[in-house]
């Protein structure tokens, strides 16, 4: 189970950054560069901003969002510890990067990157690997907000939330953003979050603790409720036919 395999959160980071830079060469790049600590609200790069250098996030959580009509936010994800943000091929950053928490960070140069990448042959996949990771977090990122209601848009935040972070052994589940950031991200109003937060414990699906934590009562229900299950089985795929 989901919550069997999941670390508890209070080692969630530390553990989701050691598995990060054992399995991932691409964090080996910045281990020289020195540790700088970003206190929350403030930004690493803004919009607009020429990409001089690559981050990699250390501790905390990173918001990324553009502002679009009339001064309106729309958060486009979130990274964690053990995350690059930057390493795209677009010579602007096509969004601002705002620590949600106090993160500690390493950056290197967009230069220093590309050449410590164009030298190693183990380094090559692993950033196409990124890049092919970041392509499929905007097309589920598409889907979500184009085919999803609201009730499976926010049941899968917190199942990717649930996989990312972790649990502890009784499914509490710790969300560092607030509100606001997750109806900025999903394309909500923070009623509607709120709402539906409400239905779900109604449901006995997650019950609310706190401002930042869920207790998840039914990962089983809640993977349902995403949208996300696979209804493709071996016992319901021969009543299917095709016209």
């Amino acid at each position: 189970m989901l919550m069997q395999r999941n670390q508890a959160f209070d080692h969630a980071e530390v553990a989701n950054e050691a598995i990060t830079i054992g399995q991932q060469p691409l964090a080996s790049v910045f281990r020289t560069a020195p540790t700088e600590t970003v206190e929350a609200g403030k930004a690493l790069c803004w919009e607009g901003d020429a990409v001089k250098h690559f981050f990699h996030v250390q501790q905390g959580v990173v918001r990324l969002h553009r502002i679009i009509g009339e001064g309106r936010r729309a958060v486009t994800g979130f990274h964690f510890a053990g995350d690059v943000i930057g390493a795209f091929l677009q010579d602007d950053f096509l969004f601002t990067a705002e620590a949600v928490t106090d993160c500690k960070v390493r950056r290197i140069s967009r230069k220093s990157f590309h050449e410590e990448v164009v030298r190693s042959e183990s380094l090559r996949p692993e950033y196409i690997n990124l890049l092919c990771r970041e392509t499929m977090a905007a097309h589920d990122q598409m889907v979500l907000l184009s085919k999803k209601n609201a009730e499976e848009r926010l049941c899968s935040f917190i199942m990717t939330m649930a996989n990312r972070r972790g649990t502890t052994q009784k499914g509490l589940l710790h969300i560092p953003m607030n509100r606001q950031d997750i109806a900025d991200y999903l394309g909500m109003t923070i009623e509607t979050v709120s709402r539906t937060i409400s239905k779900l414990a109604l449901r006995n699906v997650v019950a609310s603790e706190g401002r930042h934590d869920l207790r998840i009562l039914s990962f089983s229900r809640l993977q349902q409720l995403s949208g996300n299950a696979d209804d493709f089985s071996a016992e319901t795929c021969h009543r299917m036919s095709v016209h």
